[in-house]
C-alpha cells in the first residue's frame, strides 16, 4: 500500500503536535476516570464507565490519526507570490465582495478561519493562477486581487 504525502503548513503541523500532545497528557486522566467507574460495580448498565470507555477510544483513535498524518506529512512553503500555490493567501473579489483566504491541504482546511483546500472547489479553480487574472466560480467572476 502506497501513502500517500499530506500537504500541511508548518503551523498546522504544529497545531496537530500541540493536539497530540494533550491527547497524549489526557490517557490517565481518562484512565483514572474508567478505573474510578469500574468500582461503581455492573459495568453493563454503568454509564460512567461507557463514558470513559467512548472517551478513551475517540482520544486513541485520534492520536493514531494524527500521528499517521504527521508521519506522512510534507511541509509547504508559500514560495514565490507570483502565482496561487498551497501556503499562498489570496485576496478575492467575489462578485463585489473581497474576501482573503490561505490555500492549504485538506487535512488543515477550515473555512471558518479563512483557510480553504486546493481540493475544495474554489481552491481548484484559483489554483495555479495569478493576480490580477479572473476566473469562473459557480458561474460569477472571481478576480485574484493579490497574493500574499
Amino acid at each position: 500500500m502506497i501513502k500517500k504525502s499530506i500537504s500541511l503548513t508548518a503551523e498546522g503541523k504544529k497545531e496537530l503536535e500541540k493536539e497530540l500532545d494533550e491527547l497524549i497528557k489526557s490517557r490517565p486522566t481518562i484512565a483514572e476516570r474508567i478505573a474510578t467507574a469500574r468500582a461503581f460495580g455492573d459495568l453493563s448498565e454503568n454509564e460512567e464507565y461507557s463514558s470513559a470507555r467512548n472517551e478513551q477510544k475517540l482520544a486513541e483513535s485520534r492520536i493514531l490519526e494524527i500521528q499517521d498524518i504527521l508521519k506522512n506529512a510534507k511541509i509547504i512553503r508559500g514560495g514565490k507570490k507570483d502565482k496561487v500555490v498551497l501556503g499562498a493567501t489570496v485576496v478575492l473579489n467575489m462578485s463585489g465582495r473581497k474576501v482573503e483566504y490561505t490555500l492549504v491541504g485538506p487535512t488543515e482546511a477550515n473555512p471558518l478561519e479563512g483557510k480553504i483546500s486546493n481540493e475544495s472547489p474554489i481552491g481548484k479553480v484559483i489554483f495555479g493562477h495569478k493576480a490580477g487574472e479572473t476566473v469562473e466560480f459557480n458561474g460569477k467572476k472571481v478576480k485574484i486581487n493579490e497574493i500574499k
